[in-house]
């Protein structure tokens, strides 16, 4: 049994239409969520031996504002391949993974995170929180997925079990969604 964490980067800025995508930063409810979604995460207390993130401005300040909430430190590994990744893009990071750690987080992006989950889990009607997700993994959004794989090679299709859900919103209500001009970005 191997365990799967899922991160999607907290809310951008799209103020500046001069920045790249990958250079956009957060935005203030971005800066909020990214904090109190490390608190929880922290909270969850499971043992993430590796962590692989995208590069891009973004996830490299949720990271930074969670493990700053979370008085964390992790070693993280920044891989430019998870910047905006299909799934079987992640999968196929996820599969090269060496040393056989325990349980990897993996912080990023969206459609690819929310397509993994989907490619993961199987859509059998049994998972409620996998439901959650077909609605939208949010930005900011964390996921627990336990996979029936012994090591990291063995990844494949419809292998795992959603165990876990948090989205921001539901840790404070001020961080939900807005219905404004840029509320589905």
């Amino acid at each position: 049994m191997k365990t799967l964490g899922i991160f999607r980067h907290a809310k951008s800025d799209w103020n500046d239409a001069r920045l790249r995508d990958f250079d956009r930063p957060l935005n203030p409810r971005g800066r909020k969520g990214a904090a109190l979604m490390g608190l929880h995460i922290r909270d969850h207390a499971v043992p993430w031996e590796r962590i692989l993130a995208s590069p891009a401005v973004r996830v490299t300040q949720t990271v930074e504002l969670a493990c700053e909430a979370a008085g964390m430190t992790p070693s993280i590994t920044w891989d430019r391949r998870i910047y905006l990744a299909s799934s079987a893009t992640l999968i196929d990071v996820l599969r090269e993974q060496e040393g056989d750690p325990a349980a990897i987080m993996m912080i990023g992006h969206n459609p690819g995170l929310e397509d993994l989950i989907f490619d993961l889990v199987p859509d059998d009607g049994n998972s409620p929180l996998r439901d959650i997700v077909e609605e939208k993994l949010p930005t900011a959004a964390y996921a627990v997925l336990d996979l029936a794989i012994d090591s990291w090679d063995q990844i494949d299709l419809n292998c795992a079990t959603i165990t876990h859900l948090q989205r921001p919103r539901d840790l404070d209500p001020a961080l939900g969604p807005d219905l404004g001009p840029d509320s589905f970005r």
